[in-house]
């Protein structure tokens, strides 16, 4: 890998991850990639505001971001590092959600957080690929889980 393209690796916004995966309003729920190191990690980063849609029942008077939610922008963070794995074009798949294992919410996620989703790859065996995600707010650990996501044809 050139150090060019370890550069473009390291740091990316929403155009790049719009261009990855198929996700658009409401349900994009990454805003950038901040780190990737290619075949094991990447942090993902989620600016958490008032004007998120789910806040209107979630809970009124008092927002708090769905923990399902949380484990959805670490899927999609996961997903983004896949696409950018794979040698083979990508422009014909999308990631599919398998299985979500021991996750655990600790502390609420509210407007104005800056949600960092840490995804580790723990395993890929052909199309399917397993990650231990945690998601952090100043530093703090607010939830975690495992989750797997399969690759797959789009027709």
């Amino acid at each position: 890998m050139s150090e060019e393209s370890n550069k473009e690796l390291q740091a990316f916004g929403i155009e790049r991850i719009m261009e990855l995966i198929p996700h658009r309003y409401p349900m994009l729920l990454i805003d950038q990639l901040t780190e990737i190191d290619p075949g094991k990690s990447a942090v993902g980063i989620k600016c958490v505001t008032m004007n998120e849609h789910f806040f209107q029942g979630h809970f009124p008077g008092k927002p708090v971001m769905p923990g399902v939610l949380i484990v959805e922008a670490m899927a999609q963070t996961a997903a983004v590092f896949v696409m950018l794995s794979m040698e083979q074009d990508v422009k014909d798949k999308l990631p599919y959600f398998m299985s979500i294992d021991g996750a655990k919410f600790r502390k609420s996620v509210v407007p104005g957080d800056r949600l960092e989703l840490h995804i580790a790859l723990v395993r890929r065996r052909g199309p399917v690929w397993r990650f231990r995600g945690e998601g952090k707010v100043a530093g703090q650990l607010v939830a975690e889980a495992t989750f797997t996501a399969m690759i797959a044809d789009k027709t």
